[in-house]
């Protein structure tokens, strides 16, 4: 069970990042979540956005490149070590992680943590059969 990510080059410059906000604003189009990674030159922005297909078509209508990416949103414990437990299910597996961020949904004493994989589908088989929670889009976006 994957969720759908959106990736995109903004021109690490003033006024970039508002631009790509403005045309979710005018769409109409909610951030559930989004990671910024920056180089001299450009950053990349991730995002979780519900309606990603529409979201990619707009961003594209304004200019920009994007790329959907299958990502896992996994539910960590908010505890020491709650993430250390995931990664050790990810080591005994042999399992890369390419890039990963987080963010908190309210539920209290758990975390959303999103990791971008090698071979997701092959991984997910993995990680079906381990005591993790894999969070779906329909639980992610309500």
């Amino acid at each position: 069970m994957f969720v759908k990510q959106l990736s995109l080059f903004v021109e690490n410059r003033p006024g970039s990042l508002s631009q790509v906000c403005r045309v979710l604003k005018e769409g109409g189009f909610s951030i559930r979540t989004l990671s910024l990674a920056d180089t001299p030159q450009y950053g990349i922005l991730r995002l979780l956005i519900r309606e990603h297909e529409a979201v990619k078509a707009a961003l594209e209508a304004a200019g920009f490149i994007v790329k959907i990416t299958d990502v896992f949103a996994l539910s960590v414990p908010d505890r020491p070590g709650g993430l250390a437990d995931i990664l050790a299910i990810f080591d005994r597996h042999n399992i890369s992680i390419e890039y990963m961020y987080a963010f908190s949904f309210g539920r209290g004493d758990r975390a959303i943590m999103v990791f971008r994989i090698n071979a997701p589908a092959e991984v997910f088989e993995k990680l079906r059969q381990e005591p993790i929670e894999i969070v779906g889009p329909e639980e992610l976006f309500g």
